[in-house]
């Protein structure tokens, strides 16, 4: 009896060890990206626009190349994030039409993605210059995490929209997401009209 049961379970032992290990395969779970996240170091934007703002020193300054773009549209490009700030400035030309007409047209911009989000919350903020900005954290899987819409409600009008060029979940960009929402902070406080 005692050596039909070592028999037995020196059988049972061997055939649990023995198997192939394609037998065994269990997939792994999506990795999400990994984002060293570098000290902002900041410097000033070139004086060739009519605005001026610090920015962070890893993002490069692109102009628009979309065919309806104007002269002063540029992107802040983050190439370690695969990622761009959009910046669309009209004059305002001191017009109250012109200027509402462009509002209407950020906040329907910013409205489209409301289908796909999770959260959309918008906040008036107070920036150091006195000026105020509406800034917009979207949450959920939509293409733009971040907006923000500024004007001196007279000459200028700035409008500025955060796009990843990847097919990551937001979930997993958020470290990259909040990094660059605080580089808009940084450049919205430190914004100066040019004349």
């Amino acid at each position: 009896m005692i050596k039909y049961s070592v028999f037995l379970l020196t059988g049972l032992l061997l055939a649990a060890c023995g198997s192939d290990s394609s037998d065994n395969y269990i997939p792994k779970p999506k990795g999400y990206p990994r984002f060293d996240l570098p000290t902002p170091r900041y410097k000033l934007l070139e004086p060739t626009h009519p605005y001026q703002f610090e920015y962070n020193s890893i993002a490069r300054i692109l102009p628009d190349t979309f065919a309806r773009s104007e002269p002063d549209w540029i992107f802040i490009n983050y190439p370690l994030f695969k990622a761009s700030v959009q910046l669309t400035y009209k004059p305002v030309l001191n017009d109250v039409n012109r200027l509402r007409a462009m509002l209407d047209d950020s906040y329907k911009l910013a409205a489209r993605h409301k289908i796909k989000a999770a959260v959309f919350e918008e906040r008036r903020v107070q920036l150091k210059s006195g000026l105020e900005a509406s800034v917009i954290d979207l949450g959920g899987e939509v293409p733009s995490q971040v907006q923000f819409i500024t004007t001196d409600s007279t000459t200028h009008f700035l409008r500025g929209a955060l796009y990843f060029n990847t097919a990551t979940e937001n979930d997993s960009l958020q470290p990259a997401i909040q990094y660059i929402r605080n580089d808009i902070m940084h450049m919205l406080n430190t914004l100066k009209w040019r004349k």
